[in-house]
Formats: structure tokens, sequence, C-alpha cells
């Protein structure tokens, strides 16, 4: 899967680094300074990288935890995310990080120690508040794992801060280390999902719905508590009747007891972002759709936009209560 990796002279050493190397023993490994040496060059083609990624193993130094944009959570007033890696092993057409790296590599953050320590600092300022903390925002949470442990050394850590919330949001069924793990109500595995016609044409490399839903359903009845992310929604002609077959699907293996939320939210990206995205895949079908820019976002226009958001919350409404329920305003 990975044939190259670039390693920071810094964490060479680090036990997590020689972890790694042993993983991929076959790896070509070249030292660097400082990981934008590779990551930020802009002479960088995001779709050939995309096809062969390197993974770059690399030290943060700050800005662990970042508060997270109004608009963006699940019932909580203080709202932070945290990336442990920079993009993605999937390749899914809409997704903003293509439009917002010059470089499809992977960036692995290593010092998970630093990342907790702020994670802690911020948790014991406001001691009597519910913090929620989102990781999955700049990569896939669970999708690499075997090669990252993150859950494996978060869940434990996260388990011990009494105000702290974590949601992993992920498409992946890579769940192995929650299961060999008991589950604790303040975690969310968090599953973006879309009607399966639709993530065969615009989710490349991911688990296919069936897949996830059985993953899904392994974690509910493990006790974990499960997080349903229906964004974005994208347009076809037909996708009232999408979607209906969709919602049927999912919430027939949904345990209410097990559902802590649900949210909702169109197609859209930032207008710079969007043309980036439009000149790697001129032929993609979803970039024909009709849309408009607005307020230097990109979405469908508004019209359909609030039609599509009104014809999937009555059908999700339908089977759960408005108080599991969070559309994304931003």
């Amino acid at each position: 899967m990975i044939d190259t990796l670039y390693i920071e002279e810094s964490v060479r050493h680090h036990p997590r680094t020689l972890s790694i190397c042993q993983r991929f023993p076959h790896a070509r490994i070249i030292f660097c300074e400082r990981y934008g040496e590779v990551f930020n060059p802009k002479a960088q083609n995001f779709r050939l990288q995309k096809q062969n990624p390197a993974l770059i193993i690399a030290e943060k130094f700050n800005h662990f935890a970042l508060a997270a944009p109004l608009g963006y959570g699940i019932g909580a007033t203080k709202n932070y995310y945290f990336s442990h890696m920079y993009n993605c092993l999937y390749d899914c057409r809409y997704c903003f990080l293509q439009g917002m790296y010059q470089s499809a590599n992977y960036v692995f953050f290593i010092n998970y120690e630093d990342f907790q320590a702020e994670i802690k600092q911020i948790c014991a300022a406001s001691p009597a508040e519910p913090i929620h903390f989102f990781s999955g925002y700049d990569c896939d949470s669970l999708a690499l794992e075997p090669v990252t442990r993150f859950a494996e050394h978060f869940l434990p850590f996260f388990a011990q801060l009494p105000n702290a919330w974590l949601e992993l949001r992920t498409k992946s069924t890579q769940i192995r280390s929650l299961l060999n793990t008991e589950a604790y109500s303040r975690c969310i595995v968090a599953f973006s999902l879309s009607p399966d016609d639709i993530a065969q044409k615009v989710e490349d490399k991911a688990p296919t719905l069936e897949r996830r839903l059985q993953a899904l359903c392994k974690l509910q009845e493990h006790g974990w508590s499960i997080g349903l992310r229906f964004d974005p929604l994208i347009y076809q002609t037909d996708y009232q009747q999408q979607y209906k077959h969709f919602f049927e699907q999912v919430f027939s293996r949904i345990s209410l007891d097990s559902l802590h939320s649900v949210s909702l939210g169109v197609f859209r990206l930032p207008e710079k972002y969007f043309k980036k995205i439009h000149k790697l895949y001129p032929e993609e079908k979803l970039f024909s759709s009709p849309l408009e820019t607005r307020n230097k976002m990109t979405s469908y226009k508004t019209e359909l936009e609030q039609e599509m958001l009104q014809y999937c919350t009555e059908h999700i409404l339908s089977y759960i209560p408005q108080s599991k329920f969070f559309p994304c305003t931003l």
C-alpha cells in the first residue's frame, strides 16, 4: 500500500516511527528536516499522487486542537477538532482536502502526547462544561488504524477526562481496536454514509454501504454510541427515491438506544477549493450539477438545496426524535 516513507530527522528514532518502518520493510525511506519540504511545494499534481501516496512521518509543534467552526457540532457549546493526520486513504470526489492541500501524500503526526496535553488543558479550563472533540476533520479517523494505532492510544486517554466527548468520524471498517476495547458512553463512532449508487460514483476506494453498516452493527452490539453523518447530500435526478430507500436501509439496522446523533448537510465547497478540484477533474459529472456560488461557497442552487434538505429532514425525523438531529448550518 505504501512504498515510500518520508521521515523527519527529529523523529527518526521515535518508537512509533520504528514500528511503522517494521510494518513496511520494503519501503523506500527518505529523511527530511520538515514535512513541508515534501508536502507544501506547489508544483505537485494531487490527482497523480493520489494513485500512490507516500507516508510522511512528522512532528507537530502547535495548534493541536482548534475551535470548530460555528454551526459545527452535535449538542455541546464548546467544540474543537484535532487532526493526527492530513489527507485520507479514500478518494471521494467531493472531499475538500483535494482543494486545500497541494499534495495527496499522507502526513502522520507522531507526537500523540502533545495533542493529549493540549486537550487536557482545554478540558481543565472548563471542568463543569461538556466539551466535544472531533477527529476525522482532515483525515479519516480509523482508515489507517493498523498503521497509526490512533484509536488504541486516544480512547483510554479520553475515557479519563470526565467532561470530554470524542467523535471518531469514519467510512472505515477498521474497527478491531474498538471491538477489543470496552465501550464508553462519551465516544461516538460516527459513520459517513451515502446511498450505494451515489457512493459507487463519488467515493472511490471507500468500503461499500453494506460493509459500513456491518461495521456499525458490530460496534453497536459491542456497546458503542453510534453517529450517522448524511453529509454531503448529492443530487441526482432521482435523489428522492434514492434517499428514501437509503434511509430505510440504514434505520432498519440502527438501535435507537445506541444512536447518539444524526447530522445532515448538502454538498458544498469553498469556491477556491471547488475551482481547484474542478480543474483536477474536469470530466466529473458531480461538478456539472446545478451549482452556484454564494458567499464564496459553491453548492446547489438555493431552491434545490432547500428542497433536498427539507425532503431528507422529514424522512430522517420519521425515524428519530428531534433531539438527536443536528443539521449542519455551515
